[in-house]
């Protein structure tokens, strides 16, 4: 076997000789987006998002409004569980995204979804017996966020919803977004105080739904401000949660006013007023003898983007003369 040797010069030698001793040429690295790493505490779970999450799953109907108020419909992978129609300013954009599932997805579905990123709207979203509990599927590498109306402690308010958006804004990288709810939110909740200013409260028993006893909403849900600030007194506010039972007794007891129905569901709203317009129990509750009845649909009335207008459709309900006042 022959060998092809080329002899080089030892001057030709010494350039490559220090390209082979010299360090390699450092690779420039990716700058953050605007306002990453960005770290944030959730009903006791922090996260440090070092970038916007690109493929994230809604399952409730009221945070998957949240992020198509803010326009991130193009960073959703998927989305699960209506309880009413999606908002008429939404549809289209809700309309591009992948639906999951008619309720919960399977924790197959969801991770078949390929997300960073899970949104729940009630603690029932992160089901552990299902597999989709948050500390489950963050040993996954995905994080995950809860609505915080359904976080364990604290009584949700308006400020916990404009902190709601904002930390979503900031989390997908678009806290300008979320500052211009937040603000038009604020000035249409100053509206409607100006127009009740004076106006006394009529006391409200909210009907969700229930037969033996009465499901409704108590205390610490964002409801019971909504109530508030559209001049009512929720006649439950002493019930510690967002939701629970109460008897019908004590619904005749407390002599409410006005009975706001909570609507969705198979049950009609007209179902619901005959159940409460034909119990003889009922009869002597002023709500019931006057029949004043209020409705809306339930996803106004938990934490999310459509509270302030949902005050404002309430309040409308509750004190028309001032609704209807120049």
């Amino acid at each position: 076997m022959s060998w092809r040797r080329t002899v080089l010069p030892a001057a030709a030698l010494l350039p490559l000789l220090a390209a082979c001793s010299a360090p390699a040429a450092e690779q420039p690295t990716a700058k953050p987006a605007p306002g990453f790493p960005y770290t944030v505490t959730n009903c006791g779970v922090t996260t440090t998002y070092q970038a916007p999450p690109k493929r994230a799953v809604t399952m409730n109907q009221h945070v998957t409004e949240i992020m198509l108020a803010l326009g991130l419909h193009t960073s959703l992978a998927g989305t699960a569980y209506l309880d009413d129609a999606v908002l008429p300013a939404y549809k289209k954009a809700y309309d591009s995204v992948p639906v999951l599932a008619k309720e919960y997805p399977s924790k197959e579905a969801l991770l078949a979804a390929n997300p960073d990123f899970v949104y729940g709207g009630y603690s029932t979203a992160f089901d552990a017996k299902a597999g989709r509990g948050r500390d489950d599927l963050e040993r996954s590498g995905i994080a995950t966020r809860l609505n915080t109306e359904y976080c364990p402690s604290g009584t949700p308010s308006f400020d916990d919803l404009y902190r709601e958006v904002t930390e979503v804004g900031r989390t997908f990288g678009v806290p300008d977004r979320a500052e211009r709810w937040t603000r038009e939110a604020r000035a249409r909740l100053a509206a409607t105080d100006k127009r009740l200013t004076g106006t006394p409260p009529v006391s409200v028993f909210v009907y969700d739904s229930g037969d033996k006893t009465a499901f409704t909403a108590g205390g610490k849900g964002i409801g019971n401000e909504l109530i508030t600030r559209a001049g009512g007194r929720n006649v439950f506010a002493d019930l510690d949660k967002p939701f629970g039972d109460a008897g019908w007794e004590q619904v005749v007891a407390r002599k409410p006013d006005v009975i706001l129905i909570y609507d969705y569901g198979s049950t009609t709203v007209e179902q619901k007023k005959r159940r409460l317009l034909d119990d003889p129990a009922l009869r002597e509750v002023p709500a019931v003898k006057n029949r004043r009845f209020a409705v809306l649909p339930l996803s106004d009335t938990v934490l999310g983007v459509r509270v302030p207008a949902a005050v404002d459709k309430l309040a409308a309900q509750l004190h028309p003369a001032a609704a209807s006042a120049p």
